[in-house]
């Protein structure tokens, strides 16, 4: 972790030691069944070992032949052994359901953590695994699997029944064989979950701190008073929420948000046909007006969103565009907001919904997106580029942006803008949430080593709205990968997108309510005490910025701040300060 002091009132001496933070955290609770948090993005020649030693599974390295296994539908099922690896096959399929099963016994309220490893006979082409139950259909995830090599499917579901339930695998393409193998499901109770989050907030947002007084002569400072205050509105880990241009007139408004939030998004006054209605006449004022306010506060900006894929949302005068003059255009606005904001910024979201739509693409070539994002690394390379999608952590269902489809993009991007900084942007708009695929996915997405915010969150209405989000949140806080969050709930007197926080005299709704009561769960209260015999005082606290005052009876009082610059690294820290 690095640190940066300013000093108060002659401070004389700061030393800053990094100790070994191993066993701060080792481990989870006694009593709480360790969740795996491991994911590979590689295609391998021989899988790893199954996750949780397969858990319920029956068989899961195909060690015992076919024991447990059977053909689902009308497919054939064979074991097969490559470079002393067995597994099992699937072949003669006739229907995108012709795969291989296995019956299992499911238990209502828990949570389902779910790998396998896939290979194809050839090309590579989208598998999937399904639970099949008396209630309906559970889709546990989806991978994109290979030839010639072995592809990690990670995923997970929630069961709403006790009862037997069926795993099966499905892929479209009934010319290809499924190859799989390293299976594994684990249940997790809900305690344990909540127990999981716990520990990693533990390890991954807090730090131990200690602190040793010592005297101008180097000696240790016994029963010295030490006070350590959290600063307001700089934690290390960033909280924000979407704001629109109302804010700029309604005090209310303001104080509300800037009493919360350190970071934001614009709802539309960046987007294209908010700044360029008419074709040569960009208008930036809202958008300026709004960086303005958020600079006024100390409010970090996400630049949202240079393109939007989805045909519905684009400048009219677009559409009658030829493909050279549509090319000229984009061109043209990539230029002109990105270097418009340039070291303004902390991050762009470059493609919005790239997964789902293919406005650009269908008229400028398959290439549009790897060289949209060139482009953009050429004029703003200082921050991180987003490639911005929805139902990626959302929903287990949509095969068109599963982690590994959006990894396929992101590669794609990558081979073309090798040296630029991506970010991942996973918008986060959820109805009932499948807080075990939420996790897995992130897990997968993580591997990249990319940085991973949650963009757009918000919660359908619903009687559970509340409860969702605070399960939402606290699994997006806790996730050792996930780097940020913006709430998706910029208040309009009309209402907001999906979601508010508050009424319209902004009054907390029970949404509101969950946001501030996180938000001071993830904060550090003062902490104050007596340095021990050999002068030392310790605390652990959550990342971000504190206020430290020391006062002794044989010396004048000091204060200074610590500012942590890289939060996301948790080691100890001993300061030694000679008062």
């Amino acid at each position: 972790m690095e640190i940066s002091v300013l000093q108060k009132n002659n401070l004389i001496t700061m030393l800053l030691i990094l100790v070994c933070a191993d066993l701060l955290f080792s481990g989870f609770e006694a009593n709480a069944l360790p969740y795996d948090y491991t994911a590979s993005i590689e295609c391998l020649e021989t899988p790893l070992k199954p996750l949780h030693g397969g858990g319920i599974i029956l068989n899961p390295e195909l060690n015992m032949g076919l024991k447990g296994w059977q053909a689902f539908g009308d497919a054939k099922i064979e074991q097969r052994e490559l470079a002393g690896n067995k597994f099992v096959a699937v072949h003669a399929r006739n229907r995108p359901t012709d795969s291989i099963s296995q019956k299992l016994y499911l238990q209502q309220e828990t949570l389902y953590s779910f790998s396998a490893w896939i290979q194809v006979s050839e090309g590579n082409e989208a598998v999937a695994a399904v639970f099949k139950s008396g209630t309906g259909f559970k889709h546990g995830g989806a991978v994109v699997a290979e030839s010639k090599c072995w592809s990690m499917l990670k995923g997970g579901f929630t069961s709403d029944a006790t009862g037997p339930a069926e795993l099966y695998f499905e892929s479209k393409n009934t010319s290809i064989e499924i190859w799989v193998d390293s299976f594994s499901l684990q249940p997790f109770t809900t305690e344990e979950w909540a127990s999981h989050q716990d520990q990693n907030i533990k390890k991954v947002r807090k730090a131990k701190v200690r602190i040793q007084a010592i005297d101008k002569l180097g000696n240790p400072l016994s029963n010295a008073t030490i006070t350590i205050q959290q600063q307001q509105n700089k934690p290390g880990f960033p909280i924000g929420c979407a704001i629109n241009k109302n804010i700029l007139t309604n005090t209310p408004y303001q104080k509300w948000f800037t009493s919360r939030f350190t970071v934001t998004t614009f709802e539309d006054e960046m987007k294209w046909y908010s700044t360029e209605v008419s074709p040569g006449h960009e208008d930036y004022t809202s958008a300026d007006a709004l960086l303005s306010f958020a600079k006024q506060h100390n409010i970090a900006v996400r630049g949202h969103n240079v393109l939007w894929d989805d045909p519905k949302y684009q400048p009219g005068w677009l559409y009658s565009l030829s493909p050279a003059e549509l090319s000229n255009a984009v061109h043209k606005r990539i230029v002109s907001v990105m270097s418009r904001y340039t070291g303004q910024l902390i991050a762009w979201d470059v493609v919005n919904e790239n997964l789902h739509f293919s406005f650009f693409e269908n008229k400028l070539g398959d290439q549009a997106t790897p060289n949209f994002y060139r482009l953009a690394h050429a004029v703003d390379w200082s921050v991180p580029l987003f490639l911005n999608e929805y139902n990626t952590i959302e929903d287990s269902r949509d095969g068109a942006a599963t982690p590994a489809k959006y990894l396929q993009k992101l590669r794609q991007i990558q081979g073309l803008t090798r040296n630029a900084k991506m970010g991942i942007g996973l918008e986060s708009h959820f109805g009932t949430p499948n807080l075990a695929y939420m996790r897995a996915s992130l897990d997968t997405l993580g591997a990249t080593g990319l940085p991973i915010w949650l963009t757009e969150l918000d919660v359908l209405s619903g009687p559970n709205q509340a409860k969702y989000l605070e399960q939402i949140l606290m699994e997006a806080y806790s996730h050792p990968k996930v780097d940020g969050i913006v709430i998706w709930a910029a208040w309009k007197p009309q209402g907001c997108y999906r979601m508010c926080l508050t009424d319209n005299n902004f009054n907390n709704l029970a949404t509101g309510n969950v946001v501030d009561n996180l938000l001071r769960q993830w904060r550090s209260r003062a902490v104050s005490g007596l340095t021990d015999t050999r002068g030392f005082f310790e605390a652990t606290l959550f990342h971000g910025d504190y206020e430290i005052n020391i006062t002794h009876p044989s010396s004048s009082a000091h204060s200074f701040v610590v500012v942590s610059t890289n939060a996301s690294l948790q080691s100890p820290l001993t300061f030694q300060v000679s008062v």
